[in-house]
């Protein structure tokens, strides 16, 4: 039945690709995208309109076709995850108008990358500027190390979308990208290798709604925004011009009832003008300290630890050890911590190091809680 409903649904997100409305009151109507396949054809036309554009497409035909496109798509790590799957990101079924399901592409399970946690969406301005970075960079370190560790959700797109993904990954939280195309394309296209390593991130994933062979279009980004805003608890503006794709966001994720933040900026900044327009019109709350950033965004109280701090606590952890057994655990440690994901094979090359020497301090590391490793021997740091 599983597998039913979710070739059934995937069916109806084809043919409704830019109208999800229609597919979601089908399933809605019937109860389950396989209870309208269930009807005969001449039912289902009538549903949709025996005279209108997607008569005579919603055929049996249709689903052999879908069902052998979601063999293909699953040898390249892709999958569809139907409105009805119960691991179905709670935020987004809930937000009034969700799509029929979701195509993902991650090696991990739905469960894991929709599980119920904090999810924050950083967006903002393709035409970052050094501000910019450094605030969504500070952000999304300062959010690393709130006691409920978050999921950055974003749109995969230049200047901050991207550099809080990666800023995200490098400092071992989960993200979740979610794509204007096929789930078969990436866009932008530079940033192909970015979405590998999101993909094979633990707990990590790119996410859309569109059939695989949708391009970029204006009304595709528009979908992208409503996603990034209904996953997520609450969205944080970072840089925005005052018609920017990230303005829209943070209005949109104020529409669903989500919690929105800002970063200001200067006042003859083009690139601050739409945070500061939100912030005035009291649409976000204004983010002014990162060292309260976390809490704002309810992950808790707690201190900042700075860089140093990290190596401080290793060292206190380590105090008596020799000083070159102590470097040698530092330099494996702030590796994980800048790679996160990375295995002992991969963190020998990048170290130039043998494996009998790099795999007991890793096993020292896990066995005192500063990192953990998960069943594929990715490395993550704990602290």
């Amino acid at each position: 039945m599983e597998n039913n409903e979710t070739v059934c649904a995937c069916a109806l997100v084809k043919v409704f690709g830019y109208e999800p409305r229609i597919a979601l009151s089908l399933v809605e109507h019937l109860g389950s995208a396989a209870a309208f396949f269930a009807l005969p054809q001449k039912e289902r036309d009538s549903l949709v309109g025996p005279d209108g554009k997607y008569a005579g497409l919603l055929t049996d035909a249709l689903l052999e076709s879908t069902a052998a496109e979601l063999d293909g798509l699953e040898r390249q790590g892709c999958r569809f995850l139907p409105l009805a799957h119960p691991a179905f990101p709670e935020a987004l079924k809930s937000c009034g108008d969700p799509p029929a399901g979701l195509y993902y592409r991650s090696d991990a399970a739905p469960e894991e990358i929709f599980r119920r946690r904090p999810a924050i969406a950083i967006v903002g301005t393709r035409d970052m500027s050094p501000y910019g970075r450094e605030c969504c960079e500070r952000l999304v370190a300062a959010l690393s190390q709130a006691p409920v560790k978050p999921v950055i959700v974003s749109g995969l797109a230049y200047g901050i979308d991207i550099t809080a993904h990666m800023a995200a990954l490098g400092r071992s939280l989960s993200t979740i990208a979610v794509l204007p195309v096929g789930i078969d394309d990436v866009y932008p296209a530079a940033h192909r290798i970015a979405a590998g390593k999101i993909a094979a991130a633990p707990g990590s994933a790119l996410v859309t709604d569109y059939p695989p062979g949708t391009g970029a279009a204006a009304c595709t980004f528009l979908r992208r925004n409503r996603i990034i805003a209904a996953l997520s608890d609450a969205t944080v503006l970072v840089e925005s011009r005052r018609h920017g794709g990230g303005l829209i966001t943070a209005r949109l994720a104020s529409d669903y009832g989500r919690e929105v933040f800002a970063v200001p900026g200067r006042l003859d900044d083009l690139r601050s003008e739409g945070c500061n327009i939100i912030i005035r019109d009291r649409t976000a709350e204004p983010i002014v300290n990162m060292a309260e950033a976390g809490f704002q965004l309810g992950l808790g109280k707690y201190n900042l630890r700075s860089e140093a701090g990290f190596a401080g606590k290793l060292r206190d952890l380590y105090r008596g050890a020799p000083e070159a057994r102590i470097a040698e655990l530092l330099k494996v440690a702030e590796t994980i911590r800048k790679r996160r994901g990375i295995t002992v094979d991969e963190m020998c090359e990048a170290l130039g190091k043998p494996y009998l020497q790099i795999s007991p301090l890793v096993l020292t590391l896990e066995s005192d809680g500063l990192i953990e490793t998960d069943l594929q021997g990715r490395c993550m740091v704990k602290i």
